[in-house]
């Protein structure tokens, strides 16, 4: 003790009781430790059955309802065509259409789509038939590596419709004729799909044969 009363701890007073501190802390049994404090407890993952037409046929799934369009197409229907790029809806690899429009599916839960009409790269053509716009694809070299091709496919087919409903764009200078598909209209509708390969120019050409016929 100090003249005036205080306590003079020293340093190494002030190291050895924390060391003790500590060691007391770790001996002490868990149930010990825990006295007092309740865990909380996490409940399961809730789940639901939905009922949706893919690709002309209608298919049922029991889903966690936190699951993605995308990963119930490719992990419980085994539909691997459309691709998990970026998982952020910015590269547009996993775009598919739902009932007619397209649709980034890593951004959409399965749970929202009951009833919906889902068509997926494998429901346009087959190898043995492949729909215009595969064909077109592969004639203009549009696929390049491939990864991003069946997203962007599926977007091409839905700007196409598009156009043809007259639904514009931010491009579109006259929004009180009918819409034609030209280039700058169409690359504006593309923008979201990303394409590393640098195949725009020939996914342009393909989709301006498609729009032609």
């Amino acid at each position: 003790m100090t003249d005036n009363g205080i306590l003079n701890a020293s340093r190494r007073g002030v190291l050895a009781g924390g060391v003790a501190s500590v060691a007391i802390a770790r001996t002490m049994p868990v149930a010990a430790q825990g006295a007092g404090t309740s865990r909380p407890s996490h409940p399961a993952p809730a789940h639901m059955a939905v009922a949706m037409t893919v690709n002309g046929k209608r298919r049922e799934v029991d889903v966690d309802t936190r699951t993605t369009l995308l990963d119930t197409l490719r992990e419980h229907l085994h539909l691997t065509g459309s691709k998990k790029g970026c998982d952020h809806g910015q590269c547009g690899a996993c775009t598919v259409m739902v009932n007619g429009e397209r649709v980034n599916s890593c951004l959409s839960l399965a749970v929202m789509h009951e009833g919906d009409e889902i068509t997926t790269i494998e429901g346009l053509g087959t190898p043995g038939d492949l729909h215009a716009m595969q064909d077109a694809f592969v004639r203009h070299d549009g696929y390049q590596c491939g990864y991003c091709t069946p997203g962007q496919i599926c977007s091409a087919v839905a700007t196409l419709n598009e156009i043809a409903r007259d639904i514009p764009s931010h491009v579109t200078d006259d929004l009180t004729g009918a819409i034609r598909p030209t280039n700058m209209e169409m690359r504006e509708r593309m923008s979201g799909n990303i394409c590393r390969c640098g195949a725009y120019a020939n996914i342009a050409d393909a989709m301006a044969e498609v729009a032609k016929g």
